[in-house]
This record gives C-alpha cells, sequence and structure tokens, in this order.
C-alpha cells in the first residue's frame, strides 16, 4: 500500500463536510475517555455514551475527551452537535490522510498532525493522524487506534502537577503535541543510529545489501520529512494566531515546540546528506575496487603476452627454427620466459603498479 499518497476515487466529489471515514479502519470498537480536573479536583472515566460526557461543555474544570477510533460517523455527528462544532471540523478529523495544518474557528482550534510509531523488530516506521481540537474548557483527541504515548501526560495529571492542573486547555494540547514532537526526535534518532553504523560497513564490506539498507533508510528519511515539516508551517500559524483561546504567558510553549519542530526538521536534512553521502561512497569503493582488480589482472596480462609471443613462435609448424632440435632449447625458452616475467614484475613494483 502506497504511504506517500492515499485516496479512493470514490471520495472524489464529496462534500466537504460529509461525514464519511477516509482511511484505513485500525480499530473495531471506538474508545471514549474523559479527564475532568482542576487544581483541586480530578476524575477519569470511560464512556459508552457521548451523552455523558456532554455535561462538561458547561464546567469550568479542564475536560479532556480522547477518542480512539475514527469510523464509527454516528459518534462523530453526536461530537459535532454536542460540542457545537462545525461538520466539516469532524469531516476533517475522519479524514486521515490529510496532510498536518492548524485552523482558527469561533469556538476552537483544530489542529491535525502525523503520530509516528517505530517497530523496533521490523525496523519499520508506521504514522496515525491525530487531531486536537480545543475550546475554553474542553481539549478533545482524535485517535485512529488506542495507544499510550499520551500515557506519561496523563500521568502528570494523576500526580496533581499544578501546572498541568491549573493552566488551562491550550497549554493542555501544547503537552500533548510536545509529546508528539518529541517522539519524532526519538525515532529520527533511532534511524539515525542505524545510518551511521551504515559507515564502518561501506569502508570495510561494500556489498549490494548495503545499498539495500541505504535506500531503504532513504525511503524512510523522505516519509518522515513529509510527515515533519508540514508541522513547522503548522506551528509558525499558530504564533501568529490573535485569539482568547491562547492565554499570552502560554505563547512560550509555543516557541518550545518550534525550537522542537526545528530541531526535527535539521536533523532529517542532515541524516538525508549522510546517506547521499553514503550512496557516494559506495559507488566510489565498489569503482575503486574494481579498478584495482582491472589494475592486477592488466598487470598480468601485460606479463603474459611476451610469453605468450615466445610460446606462439616456437609452436609453429617450420622445421627449419633456430635452437629446435637444441637438447636444452626446452628450458632456455622457459628460462627466457621466466627472466622476462621477473624484469617485468620488478619494474612494475618500483612505478607502484601494483
Amino acid at each position: 500500500m502506497a504511504r506517500f499518497l492515499k485516496t479512493k476515487k470514490e471520495e472524489i466529489g464529496l462534500s466537504p463536510d460529509t461525514l464519511i471515514f477516509r482511511g484505513e479502519k485500525k480499530s473495531d470498537a471506538v474508545l471514549l475517555r474523559v479527564i475532568d480536573f482542576d487544581s483541586d479536583q480530578f476524575k477519569e472515566i470511560e464512556i459508552l455514551d457521548i451523552g455523558e460526557v456532554l455535561k462538561f461543555n458547561d464546567s469550568k474544570t479542564t475536560s479532556w475527551f480522547n477518542i480512539d477510533g475514527l469510523h464509527d460517523e454516528k459518534i462523530m455527528h453526536e461530537i459535532s452537535s454536542g460540542f457545537e462544532l462545525e461538520k466539516h471540523i469532524l469531516s476533517d478529523v475522519m479524514d486521515t490522510h490529510a496532510r498536518p495544518k492548524i485552523q482558527e474557528y469561533d469556538n476552537c482550534i483544530f489542529i491535525s498532525l502525523k503520530m509516528l510509531q517505530y517497530n523496533e523488530e521490523l525496523n519499520y516506521i508506521s504514522s496515525e493522524n491525530l487531531v486536537i481540537v480545543f475550546k475554553e474548557n474542553i481539549v478533545l483527541s482524535f485517535q485512529e487506534k488506542v495507544g499510550d504515548v499520551f500515557e506519561p501526560l496523563r500521568g502528570r495529571i494523576r500526580k496533581n502537577r499544578m501546572r498541568i492542573r491549573t493552566s488551562g486547555t491550550d497549554y493542555l494540547a501544547f503537552a500533548l503535541l510536545d509529546i508528539v514532537f518529541d517522539n519524532y526526535i526519538y525515532i529520527i534518532s533511532r534511524v539515525g543510529e542505524k545510518i551511521e553504523s551504515l559507515e564502518e560497513l561501506l569502508l570495510n564490506h561494500p556489498s549490494a545489501s548495503i545499498l539495500e539498507e541505504i535506500n531503504k533508510y532513504k525511503s524512510e528519511i523522505i516519509y518522515l520529512h513529509k510527515s515533519i515539516k508540514p508541522c513547522r508551517e503548522m506551528i509558525m500559524d499558530l504564533i501568529k494566531m490573535d485569539t482568547d483561546l491562547i492565554r499570552d504567558n502560554n505563547f512560550v510553549f509555543i516557541r518550545e515546540l518550534k525550537d522542537n519542530i526545528n530541531h526535527s526538521i535539521e536533523s532529517l536534512e542532515n541524516y538525508k546528506e549522510i546517506l547521499t553521502n553514503q550512496l557516494n561512497m559506495y559507488h566510489t569503493t565498489v569503482s575503486s575496487n574494481l579498478n584495482e582488480i582491472m589494475k592486477f589482472l592488466t598487470v598480468f596480462s601485460v606479463i603474459f603476452i611476451p610469453m605468450t609471443f615466445i610460446a606462439g613462435v616456437y609452436g609453429t609448424n617450420f622445421d627449419f627454427l633456430p635452437e629446435l632440435h637444441f637438447k636444452y632449447s626446452y628450458f632456455i625458452m622457459w628460462g627466457i620466459m621466466i627472466a622476462i616475467a621477473g624484469s617485468m614484475i620488478t619494474y612494475f613494483k618500483r612505478k607502484k603498479w601494483f
């Protein structure tokens, strides 16, 4: 299946606010979880009906509503109406192949980006679409499947870390983004370690398998670049926003997000350049080895040319050849050929031709 661009013919021409799932179904059931908190209280529940969380709309506490599984159109309709979100917002949520972006609406801010995962055993990078929508007291996060990447943040809320409990929904949304960006850096570092380990193999044992590894990592770096680079534009748009949903004292955390995403992109560009250099090194090493082999074969071919000439002359069918019937002619011929070969080898070594 294509990793860089996915679409279906039947999706062409659909209305922008059509609530239809566009993507690959990655979970059988939809998991709905709510964490409601402020500086004094904390409540964490798993719910079965959207109606159970609508009461948090009017609450003055901060409520984090997490949805794992995006394929249920009925639930998306209920979220749209229950949280007073425009339908095309939920339509974008259900489009898992959308490009990362940020959009400001009258009552919320919409953020869509890719959450990456690295499979150590398969040495493979996969992604899922993550959407974060935050309002005055509500944060909604939409994931394609159940995952534990945000568990450290849940742990901070449970332990009553005062900053996360008191800094509002914008800070909570930025904390979610920070985890995603930190995960970018971790994945890039793991891939980078493997890329750097190829250099020693290239110098000592250049082979076709190394070339396959280089091409595979080039594809992974391009995939990472495609998923991560749009986030820089997204963060710059976030910095420029003039909205009441972002507190002035929380803009410092957006700048930290900008630093993290810039670090990720710069690292990707560095590794992309390293892979290009490794590819050039591979071809240079293979070409150099081939030249050494050809030089070795050429030297020995030159050595055998006079020997072949002598053997060819005395292999003719004429009766009268000098020293043909001499008792030691055969040994004299070998002596001359060995002397010629020895002289040529000595000359080539002095010239450092091999």
